[in-house]
């Protein structure tokens, strides 16, 4: 899931995958801004077919976080 992820971000900001970790944050590290971080969350919803909870989305500031939430909606 976390190289999966690491697709997603790097369709949406300049990002150097390689450096890309669970660390990295989205807004301060990998220049996310609101509307590219929902949008994101929206295709990856489309694609897995999952729907995310909003309160979840408030919570998820790093990559691992997301990796962690999507992993769960997906089993």
């Amino acid at each position: 899931m976390f190289e999966k992820i690491k697709e997603y971000i790097c369709s949406y900001v300049d990002a150097d995958p390689e450096s890309i970790t669970e660390d990295s944050r989205f807004i301060e590290d990998l220049s996310f801004n609101s509307y590219d971080f929902m949008s994101m969350l929206g295709e990856i919803e489309n694609d897995l077919g999952v729907t995310v909870e909003e309160e979840a989305v408030m919570e998820l500031h790093t990559v691992g976080e997301a990796v962690a939430y999507l992993e769960k909606l997906t089993k």
